[in-house]
């Protein structure tokens, strides 16, 4: 479980790494109105199965694994563990949700430069912060394999 916690939560992390380094730069550099349809066209694009069972399922996974994390949190593989799933949970699913989700939801319903330029710097900003959190748990997943907190200890 480990294994794919870390597996996973680094390929969201370079989803939104892609997004923040060089996507919504390009989407700035375009005429406004085409940048702001065409993260609109983004935005209903993403909810494919493939991207859904990876972001949601990495949060899910992360989930079971902090709970199950708390049974030995004594220990520092748990503690790891914990720490990763709860980058996950509230650095990337949760930001998702509380900022960018939102964000999204205002620009669709809304329009003009600069409701796109605002959106542009803010949604940005957040998605920085989602990329960071699950380029963290990554670490720490793996860090936690590394240190031998696996398939042969109480998070399996």
């Amino acid at each position: 479980m480990l294994f794919v916690g870390a597996v996973s939560s680094a390929l969201v992390a370079g989803i939104f790494y892609a997004f923040s380094s060089f996507v919504m730069p390009a989407l700035g550099r375009i005429p406004d109105e085409q940048g702001s349809n065409a993260m609109n066209a983004i935005n209903v694009a993403v909810y494919t199965p493939s991207f859904m069972i990876l972001f949601m399922g990495t949060a899910l996974l992360s989930a079971v694994v902090a709970v199950r994390s708390l049974f030995s949190i004594e220990s520092l593989g748990s503690q790891l563990v914990l720490a990763a799933s709860l980058l996950y949970l509230i650095g990337c699913f949760g930001v998702t949700i509380a900022f960018n989700v939102p964000l999204n939801r205002q620009l669709a319903a809304g329009s003009g430069d600069a409701l796109w330029r605002k959106f542009l710097r803010r949604w940005t900003v957040w998605n920085t912060v989602r990329t960071i959190g699950a380029g963290l748990a990554s670490a720490l997943f793996i860090l936690a394999l590394v240190l031998g907190y696996g398939p042969a200890t109480a998070i399996a």
